[in-house]
Protein backbone atom coordinates (compact mmCIF):
# COMPACT_ATOMS: atom_id res chain seq x y z
CA UNK A 1 0.00 0.00 0.00
CA UNK A 2 1.38 3.43 -1.27
CA UNK A 3 1.14 5.51 1.87
CA UNK A 4 0.79 9.52 2.26
CA UNK A 5 3.43 10.25 3.68
CA UNK A 6 5.91 8.49 0.94
CA UNK A 7 4.02 10.30 -1.59
CA UNK A 8 4.96 13.43 0.20
CA UNK A 9 8.46 12.86 0.38
CA UNK A 10 9.09 12.08 -3.64
CA UNK A 11 7.33 14.90 -4.16
CA UNK A 12 9.57 16.94 -1.86
CA UNK A 13 12.66 15.44 -3.01
CA UNK A 14 12.02 16.00 -7.00
CA UNK A 15 10.75 19.93 -6.07
CA UNK A 16 13.72 20.50 -3.50
CA UNK A 17 16.47 17.57 -4.39
CA UNK A 18 17.53 16.49 -1.32
CA UNK A 19 21.06 14.95 -1.14
CA UNK A 20 23.71 13.48 1.29
CA UNK A 21 26.26 16.44 2.32
CA UNK A 22 29.14 13.36 1.90
CA UNK A 23 28.66 11.67 -0.64
CA UNK A 24 25.60 13.16 -2.92
CA UNK A 25 23.65 10.26 -2.41
CA UNK A 26 19.66 11.10 -2.49
CA UNK A 27 18.92 7.69 -0.74
CA UNK A 28 18.91 8.88 3.11
CA UNK A 29 15.63 10.56 5.34
CA UNK A 30 14.17 13.47 4.39
CA UNK A 31 15.41 14.57 7.92
CA UNK A 32 18.93 13.96 7.90
CA UNK A 33 22.05 15.46 6.23
CA UNK A 34 23.75 12.52 5.81
CA UNK A 35 23.05 9.02 4.30
CA UNK A 36 23.65 5.60 6.35
CA UNK A 37 26.28 4.95 4.15
CA UNK A 38 28.10 8.10 5.12
CA UNK A 39 27.44 7.70 9.12
CA UNK A 40 28.90 4.31 8.97
CA UNK A 41 31.83 5.64 7.27
CA UNK A 42 32.57 7.91 9.93
CA UNK A 43 35.73 7.18 11.62
CA UNK A 44 34.86 6.82 15.35
CA UNK A 45 37.26 7.41 18.22
CA UNK A 46 35.84 6.00 21.01
CA UNK A 47 37.77 8.24 22.96
CA UNK A 48 35.05 9.42 24.99
CA UNK A 49 34.87 5.94 26.79
CA UNK A 50 37.78 5.91 28.02
CA UNK A 51 40.19 8.38 30.84
CA UNK A 52 43.80 8.79 29.93
CA UNK A 53 43.16 8.93 26.06
CA UNK A 54 45.04 11.04 23.42
CA UNK A 55 42.95 14.03 23.69
CA UNK A 56 43.58 14.09 27.33
CA UNK A 57 46.65 13.23 27.33
CA UNK A 58 47.08 16.06 25.07
CA UNK A 59 46.55 18.30 28.04
CA UNK A 60 48.72 16.81 30.98
CA UNK A 61 50.43 19.62 32.55
CA UNK A 62 48.42 22.23 30.59
CA UNK A 63 45.12 22.31 31.90
CA UNK A 64 43.08 20.85 34.59
CA UNK A 65 39.78 18.73 32.95
CA UNK A 66 37.94 16.42 34.63
CA UNK A 67 37.18 14.52 30.86
CA UNK A 68 38.31 15.10 27.38
CA UNK A 69 36.95 13.45 23.76
CA UNK A 70 37.23 13.86 20.19
CA UNK A 71 34.55 12.08 18.26
CA UNK A 72 36.09 11.07 14.43
CA UNK A 73 39.82 11.67 13.36
CA UNK A 74 40.66 13.72 10.77
CA UNK A 75 42.49 13.46 7.82
CA UNK A 76 43.03 15.31 4.66
CA UNK A 77 40.71 14.27 1.34
CA UNK A 78 39.16 12.61 3.87
CA UNK A 79 34.99 12.14 4.22
CA UNK A 80 35.25 14.35 7.75
CA UNK A 81 37.09 17.06 6.12
CA UNK A 82 34.62 17.57 3.65
CA UNK A 83 31.79 17.59 6.12
CA UNK A 84 33.94 19.77 8.17
CA UNK A 85 33.82 22.03 5.15
CA UNK A 86 30.75 21.79 4.18
CA UNK A 87 29.32 23.11 7.60
CA UNK A 88 32.25 26.08 8.21
CA UNK A 89 32.26 27.15 5.14
CA UNK A 90 28.90 25.92 2.95
CA UNK A 91 26.25 27.36 5.37
CA UNK A 92 25.47 23.99 6.14
CA UNK A 93 23.58 24.66 9.64
CA UNK A 94 21.45 21.23 9.47
CA UNK A 95 24.71 19.11 8.94
CA UNK A 96 26.25 20.56 11.71
CA UNK A 97 23.33 20.27 13.80
CA UNK A 98 23.40 16.36 13.22
CA UNK A 99 26.80 15.81 13.85
CA UNK A 100 26.36 17.84 17.37
CA UNK A 101 23.49 15.27 18.19
CA UNK A 102 25.91 12.24 16.69
CA UNK A 103 28.80 13.60 19.76
CA UNK A 104 25.48 14.29 22.07
CA UNK A 105 24.87 10.75 21.67
CA UNK A 106 28.52 9.52 22.09
CA UNK A 107 29.18 11.39 25.37
CA UNK A 108 25.76 10.43 27.02
CA UNK A 109 26.57 6.71 26.43
CA UNK A 110 29.88 7.10 27.61
CA UNK A 111 28.68 7.79 31.40
CA UNK A 112 31.95 10.25 31.87
CA UNK A 113 31.15 13.55 30.61
CA UNK A 114 28.44 15.02 33.00
CA UNK A 115 28.65 18.98 32.72
CA UNK A 116 26.07 21.59 33.56
CA UNK A 117 26.42 23.34 30.62
CA UNK A 118 27.61 23.60 27.18
CA UNK A 119 30.42 26.17 26.04
CA UNK A 120 30.97 26.85 22.54
CA UNK A 121 34.44 28.22 21.75
CA UNK A 122 33.62 32.02 20.95
CA UNK A 123 35.06 33.31 17.16
CA UNK A 124 36.38 36.63 16.87
CA UNK A 125 33.21 38.54 16.05
CA UNK A 126 34.54 39.96 12.25
CA UNK A 127 34.83 36.39 11.69
CA UNK A 128 31.68 35.12 13.02
CA UNK A 129 30.01 37.95 10.91
CA UNK A 130 31.49 37.38 7.84
CA UNK A 131 30.61 33.28 8.41
CA UNK A 132 27.30 34.06 9.65
CA UNK A 133 27.37 31.86 13.00
CA UNK A 134 29.84 29.85 14.72
CA UNK A 135 30.84 26.47 14.02
CA UNK A 136 31.01 25.67 17.52
CA UNK A 137 27.41 27.04 18.63
CA UNK A 138 26.08 24.57 16.35
CA UNK A 139 27.78 21.55 17.57
CA UNK A 140 26.62 22.76 21.13
CA UNK A 141 23.05 23.30 19.75
CA UNK A 142 23.28 19.70 18.61
CA UNK A 143 24.99 18.57 21.89
CA UNK A 144 22.27 20.18 23.67
CA UNK A 145 19.20 18.22 22.36
CA UNK A 146 21.39 14.52 23.13
CA UNK A 147 22.12 15.97 26.90
CA UNK A 148 19.65 18.12 27.93
CA UNK A 149 21.75 20.75 28.96
CA UNK A 150 21.77 25.06 28.12
CA UNK A 151 24.14 26.25 25.79
CA UNK A 152 25.91 29.81 27.43
CA UNK A 153 27.10 31.83 24.70
CA UNK A 154 27.55 34.52 26.28
CA UNK A 155 30.13 33.86 29.07
CA UNK A 156 33.27 34.30 27.22
CA UNK A 157 34.67 36.28 24.00
CA UNK A 158 37.10 36.27 21.61
CA UNK A 159 37.34 40.22 21.63
CA UNK A 160 40.55 40.63 19.54
CA UNK A 161 41.40 38.95 16.24
CA UNK A 162 44.02 36.13 15.96
CA UNK A 163 45.94 35.33 12.90
CA UNK A 164 45.12 32.02 11.16
CA UNK A 165 46.62 28.78 13.53
CA UNK A 166 47.29 26.80 10.54
CA UNK A 167 50.74 25.62 9.88
CA UNK A 168 51.69 27.10 13.21
CA UNK A 169 53.65 25.06 15.82
CA UNK A 170 52.30 24.30 19.76
CA UNK A 171 54.69 27.47 20.56
CA UNK A 172 53.56 29.66 17.55
CA UNK A 173 50.44 29.08 18.42
CA UNK A 174 50.07 29.38 22.15
CA UNK A 175 51.89 32.83 21.41
CA UNK A 176 49.38 33.99 19.15
CA UNK A 177 46.41 33.03 21.56
CA UNK A 178 47.51 33.71 25.14
CA UNK A 179 45.35 36.23 26.41
CA UNK A 180 42.95 36.52 23.44
CA UNK A 181 39.95 35.51 25.85
CA UNK A 182 37.93 37.61 28.28
CA UNK A 183 35.82 35.76 30.80
CA UNK A 184 32.62 38.25 30.53
CA UNK A 185 30.11 36.61 33.63
CA UNK A 186 32.16 34.57 35.94
CA UNK A 187 29.18 34.39 38.27
CA UNK A 188 27.30 32.28 35.84
CA UNK A 189 29.30 29.78 36.28
CA UNK A 190 30.81 29.15 39.64
CA UNK A 191 30.78 26.24 40.94
CA UNK A 192 29.60 25.07 37.86
CA UNK A 193 31.45 22.16 35.36
CA UNK A 194 31.17 22.95 31.87
CA UNK A 195 31.54 21.22 28.56
CA UNK A 196 34.10 23.53 26.36
CA UNK A 197 33.03 22.54 22.56
CA UNK A 198 35.02 23.10 19.26
CA UNK A 199 35.17 21.33 15.96
CA UNK A 200 39.03 20.08 15.80
CA UNK A 201 41.75 19.61 18.13
CA UNK A 202 45.19 19.61 17.05
CA UNK A 203 47.98 21.14 19.73
CA UNK A 204 45.47 21.86 21.84
CA UNK A 205 46.35 25.44 21.91
CA UNK A 206 43.30 27.46 21.42
CA UNK A 207 40.86 25.53 23.88
CA UNK A 208 43.85 25.56 26.44
CA UNK A 209 43.72 29.20 26.36
CA UNK A 210 40.36 29.96 26.41
CA UNK A 211 39.82 26.61 29.11
CA UNK A 212 42.44 28.75 31.30
CA UNK A 213 40.23 31.79 31.26
CA UNK A 214 36.75 29.75 32.32
CA UNK A 215 38.80 28.16 35.17
CA UNK A 216 38.87 31.48 36.51
CA UNK A 217 35.71 31.23 37.71
CA UNK A 218 35.35 30.09 41.46
CA UNK A 219 35.12 26.49 41.66
CA UNK A 220 34.76 25.63 38.46
CA UNK A 221 35.10 22.09 36.63
CA UNK A 222 36.17 21.64 32.63
CA UNK A 223 36.04 19.27 30.55
CA UNK A 224 36.39 19.67 26.48
CA UNK A 225 34.81 17.53 23.14
CA UNK A 226 35.46 18.54 20.15
CA UNK A 227 34.03 17.18 16.75
CA UNK A 228 37.13 15.56 15.46
CA UNK A 229 41.10 15.43 16.02
CA UNK A 230 43.88 15.13 13.97
CA UNK A 231 45.26 11.44 12.91
CA UNK A 232 48.37 12.26 14.89
CA UNK A 233 48.73 14.48 17.68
Amino acid sequence: MIRFKDIKESLIQFVFPHICSGCGSDLLNIESSLCLKCIHALPETDFEKYPDNPVEKLFWGRLKLEAASASFYFNKESLVQHLMHQFKYKKNKELGLQLGRIMGHQLKNSNRFFADALIPLPLFPGKEKRRGYNQSQLLCEGIAESLGLPVLSDIIVRPEHTETQTRKGRIERWNNIEGKFFLTRPDKIEQKHLLLVDDVVTTGATLEACGAELLKAPNTRLSIATLCVASRI
